[in-house]
C-alpha cells in the first residue's frame, strides 16, 4: 500500500508436533532468542518488550500466512485492508503505511526504500518450516539500523537438519485454497538441505453492501535452504522465488458495480539468495558474515511499475575483552538499484536511482553486579539522503530474583527518507501539483521504556511494558510559497505513550490460557512554521486506542487439541471504523504419527467486520471455515 495481563507468552515448542500446553512456563522462559542483542540469550533475560511466536503456536493457530500469524503477537497491531492488503505496526502510526517497523526474514531486511515500509503481499514463508518469530516493540536502531523505530519483527526458519523427510499439506475452505510440499535430506557427513513449493488461490472479498471488491489473488513460491557445519564453522545458504497476480480495487468510492476491472491486475514477483557463515573462536568469541541479494518487481497499472535490486553484506565480531563484558562490533553496507516506470498519474524522478548506505555499530553489555547489567550501544549510519545518523541506546536490567527482571531503556532512532518522501511528483507530467521534498529530513524518535517480566510459582508468567516516545520532523504535506503547489515536509511533532502487557496461566496439566492487552495514546501537533494541507493530525486516527487478545490452548488427548482465541479491537476515528470482536477456533487430530487433520473457523460468532480504510473502499470480513491435512513422511 503506497498511499494508503500479562510474558513469555505463548512462545511455543521448537519442534512440530510438540504439545505446547504441556511445556512448563519455566521452559518457555528459557527459550533462546537473538533479536534483542544479536546473540543467543534467554527470553527471561532480555531487557526489551519481546514476544515470541513459536512453531507450535503457528500450527495450533491455524494461520495460513505470515500476515495472519503476526496476529498472535499482542504487541503488534495487524489490520487487514483487503484480500492481500495488510498494515502491520507496533506502537501506532499505521496512517504512515507502517513505515516505522523493520521486518527481517532470516536476517534479510524486506524494507522497501520506495516508501520505508513493507509490501506484505510479497512476504511469505512456509510456516511449517518456521522455528520462531521474535517480535520486539520499541526501538532497535542500534543493532538493526534506521527504520527500526517502533519495533522489529525477526522471522527465523529452522535449520535444514531439523526438516529432513517429506511434508505434504493441502487446505480449502472459505475464500482460500492452498497446498505445499517440502522435502529435506542429509548430504555428506555434515550437511542437510530442504526444498519447498507452495501455492494458494484466494477469492476476492466483498464490501458491507455485498458488492465485490475485486481483490482476488493467486501466488506461487518456491525455495530452498542448505546448512553445513563442522567443528567451529556453520554455513547456511538459502533462497526463494515467487510470482503473484492480484485484483486491484478501485480507488476512491466504489461504483455500483463494486470495482473497475479496467484498472488491471497488480503483478508482483521476486527472488532472493542469502549466505551466512559463523565461526566460534576461543574464549567464547565468534565471528559471522552474512550477504544477500534480493530482487523485487511490482507493476500497478495504470500508475507505476518498479524493479528493485538490493544487495547487503554485514560482518559481526563478538568477544569478551574484559571480565564482565560482552562486546559486539559490526559493519554493514546496503546497496540498492531502483528503477521506476512512471505514468501520467504519478512519477518518481529520477526514474532510476542507485543508493548506498553504510554503518558501524558497537554494543557492550557490562555486569555491574551479579544481578545488575548495563548495556550501551551506538550505531553510526550514513545514507544518501541525509548523510550521517547517530543511533544510541542504553539499557539497564536488574534480576530481582530467580523469576523476575526489571529493565529500563532510553534510545534515539530515526526513519530515513524514502523515494516517496523525496522523489514523488503528482501528476506524472508537468505542471506538478505535489512534489517530494528535496530537503525532507529523517523523522526522529526519542524513547523511554520501563518493563518487568516475572513468574509466580509455576502457574503464571507475565510481562508489563510502559513507554513514552517523542517524535520530531514527522511527514506533512506543506503548502509551497507559490500557493498553488504542495511539497512533502517535516512539519509535525508529537508524543505517544502506552502500555503493553501479556502473560500465560497454566490452568491445568494440559490447558493454558494466555491474555494480552495494549493501550496507546497519541498526541500530535504542528511545528510553528507548518502549513499542512493534508490535515495530517486529523488523519492520524488509524491506530486502535486499545486491544485485547485471549487465547486458550487445550490438549484434549495426546492426539487431539482444541484452540480458541478472542480478539477485541477498539474502533478507529479517521476514517470511522467501528470496534469489532472476532472469535477463532481450531480442532486438530493426529490419527497416526505423521498425519494431522484440522478444522479452523474464523469470525465464528457475530456479524462480519471491517478493519481499516474508508467505508467506500473497505472489505468486510465474514465467517469462514477452513480444513487442512498435513502429512509428514
Amino acid at each position: 500500500m503506497l498511499g494508503a495481563v500479562l510474558c513469555c507468552g505463548a512462545a511455543a515448542a521448537t519442534a512440530a508436533g510438540d504439545d505446547f500446553a504441556n511445556l512448563s512456563l519455566e521452559e518457555l522462559g528459557n527459550l533462546d532468542i537473538t533479536s534483542v542483542s544479536k546473540r543467543a540469550e534467554r527470553l527471561a533475560d532480555a531487557p526489551a518488550a519481546v514476544f515470541v511466536i513459536g512453531a507450535d503456536d503457528l500450527r495450533r493457530s491455524g494461520a495460513t500466512s505470515l500476515r495472519e500469524a503476526l496476529r498472535l503477537a499482542p504487541n503488534l497491531q495487524v489490520q487487514q485492508v483487503s484480500a492481500s492488503g495488510y498494515t502491520v505496526t507496533a506502537r501506532g502510526f499505521a496512517n504512515n503505511d507502517g513505515n516505522k517497523l523493520l521486518v527481517l526474514i532470516d536476517g534479510r531486511s524486506v524494507y522497501s526504500p520506495l516508501f520505508s515500509g513493507v509490501f506484505w503481499d510479497a512476504q511469505d514463508v512456509a510456516l511449517d518450516d518456521v522455528e520462531r518469530i521474535e517480535v520486539i516493540s520499541g526501538p532497535g536502531g542500534t543493532l538493526w539500523g534506521t527504520n527500526a523505530v517502533n519495533g522489529v519483527i525477526n522471522v527465523i526458519t529452522r535449520s535444514a537438519r531439523e526438516t529432513r523427510g517429506g511434508l505434504l499439506t493441502a487446505g480449502a475452505g472459505g475464500q482460500l485454497k492452498d497446498g505445499g510440499a517440502r522435502y529435506g535430506a542429509a548430504f555428506g557427513d555434515d550437511g542437510a538441505y530442504r526444498v519447498y513449493v507452495k501455492r494458494f488461490s484466494e477469492a476476492g472479498t466483498e464490501d458491507a453492501r455485498g458488492l465485490k471488491v475485486g481483490d482476488a489473488w493467486h501466488k506461487s513460491q518456491i525455495g530452498f535452504r542448505a546448512d553445513w557445519g563442522r567443528d567451529r564453522d556453520r554455513v547456511t545458504v538459502q533462497g526463494d522465488a515467487y510470482r503473484a497476480r492480484q485484483g486491484q480495487p478501485a480507488p476512491g468510492a466504489i461504483s455500483v458495480t463494486g470495482y473497475d476491472p479496467a484498472l488491471g491486475e497488480i503483478a508482483i514477483g521476486g527472488a532472493n539468495l542469502l549466505a551466512r557463515w559463523n565461526r566460534s573462536l576461543d574464549g567464547g568469541a565468534s565471528v559471522s558474515v552474512q550477504a544477500y541479494y534480493d530482487r523485487t518487481e511490482r507493476t500497478v497499472p495504470p500508475t507505476f511499475a518498479e524493479t528493485l535490486d538490493a544487495g547487503d553484506i554485514e560482518a559481526q565480531y563478538a568477544l569478551a575483552p574484559l571480565a564482565g563484558h560482552a562486546l559486539a562490533l559490526g559493519a554493514q553496507y546496503h546497496y540498492t538499484q531502483d528503477h521506476l516506470t512512471n505514468s501520467d498519474y504519478i512519477a518518481f524522478l529520477p526514474a532510476e536511482r542507485d543508493q548506498g548506505a553504510s554503518s558501524l555499530f558497537a554494543q557492550d553489555e557490562v555486569s555491574l553486579a551479579p544481578s545488575l547489567r548495563l548495556t550501551l550501544g551506538l550505531r553510526l549510519e550514513r545514507n544518501a539522503y541525509t548523510g550521517r545518523e547517530w543511533l544510541p541506546n542504553a539499557r539497564l536490567a536488574w534480576m530481582t530474583g530467580a523469576d523476575g527482571l526489571l529493565w529500563g531503556a532510553v534510545s534515539r532512532t530515526v526513519r530515513a527518507p524514502s523515494r516517496l518522501d523525496r522523489d514523488t511528483f503528482v501528476p506524472g507530467v508537468p505542471p506538478y501539483i505535489a512534489e517530494g521534498g528535496p530537503n525532507f529530513q529523517s523523522e526522529v524518535a526519542r524513547v523511554l521504556e520501563l518493563g518487568y517480566r516475572g513468574r509466580m510459582a509455576d502457574r503464571l508468567s507475565y510481562s508489563v511494558n510502559l513507554y513514552r516516545a517523542w517524535y520530531r520532523r514527522l511527514h506533512t504535506q506543506e503548502l509551497a510559497a507559490s500557493g498553488t503547489q504542495v511539497y512533502f515536509g517535516n512539519g509535525m511533532r508529537g508524543a505517544t505513550s502506552g502500555i503493553e502487557t501479556w502473560g500465560s496461566y497454566q490452568a491445568g496439566a494440559d490447558w493454558r490460557v494466555s491474555l494480552g492487552w495494549s493501550a496507546l495514546h497519541e498526541k500530535l501537533g504542528y511545528e510553528p512554521d507548518s502549513i499542512d494541507t493534508a490535515d495530517s493530525i486529523a488523519k492520524s486516527g488509524h491506530d486502535p486506542a486499545h486491544m485485547v487478545t485471549l487465547r486458550s490452548a487445550w490438549q484434549l488427548t495426546p492426539d487431539v487439541d482444541l484452540d480458541a482465541s478472542l480478539r477485541r479491537v477498539a474502533g478507529l476515528s479517521n476514517p470511522d471504523v467501528p470496534a469489532y470482536s472476532a472469535i477463532d477456533m481450531r480442532l486438530g487430530w493426529r490419527p497416526r504419527p505423521g498425519l494431522e487433520l484440522s478444522l479452523s473457523g474464523r469470525n465464528l460468532f457475530g456479524p462480519g467486520h471491517a478493519e481499516f480504510t474508508d467505508v467506500g473502499t473497505r472489505s468486510q470480513f465474514q465467517r469462514s471455515v477452513f480444513a487442512r491435512v498435513t502429512s509428514r513422511f
